[in-house]
């Protein structure tokens, strides 16, 4: 981050996917996301993160303003939430108070967002989007951007055979008979961009 001196860059990502790799290897104390990522979306990579790295403090960039978004980032792990509108000294500030640990919203979101998350806390419905491992939830994402499964395994550096039973199994875990309303799921989840 040019002209902040207590802030570097040391890596960056052009999907989800690498991400988790580069933050695996760089172990960066703030990871910054953007919600809407090829491969694995902000979000799923922010509980990936937080699960295998705690000590990497994320904050995600957004376009969508909407309390529900912020709550799921909250609610996955994101320390910060910053709107890709707004002005680059509040991502630094975002920055700074998840290095802090502390939260940060963008000036324009109401704080309600984290009252609403904290009061939902653990009471929520289970979800089955959350029984999807991260890698159902990688092929998941690629099935929704058109990849076909050879493709896939490819990407993900898994053979042909195990990127059908990664899609078997999301269609399974979401009820779902085929291909399209694998599609459609998706794009109804958000998780197309």
């Amino acid at each position: 981050m040019a002209g902040e001196p207590d802030l570097a860059v040391v890596g960056e990502g052009v999907d989800g996917i690498e991400a988790i790799r580069l933050v695996e290897k760089l172990k960066p104390d703030v990871l910054v996301l953007d919600m809407m990522m090829p491969g694995l979306n902000g979000l799923d990579v922010t509980r990936e993160v937080r699960d295998r790295f705690p000590l990497t403090q994320i904050v995600m960039l957004s376009m969508h303003s909407d309390n529900g978004y912020v709550r799921e980032a909250l609610r996955n792990g994101a320390m910060g939430y910053v709107l890709k509108g707004a002005a680059f000294a509040e991502l630094v500030q975002a920055v700074r108070a998840a290095a802090e640990g502390r939260r940060y919203l963008s000036d324009s979101l109401s704080e309600r967002a984290i009252a609403a998350y904290e009061l939902q806390g653990q009471t929520a419905a289970a979800d089955a989007y959350e029984s999807l491992s991260t890698r159902e939830r990688e092929v998941l994402k690629l099935i929704s951007e058109g990849w076909n499964n050879p493709e896939i395994g490819k990407r993900l550096g898994i053979g042909t055979r195990t990127a059908e039973s990664h899609y078997l199994n999301v269609r399974r875990k979401l009820g779902l008979d085929s291909r399209a309303e694998v599609i459609k799921y998706a794009v109804r989840r958000g998780l197309v961009g």
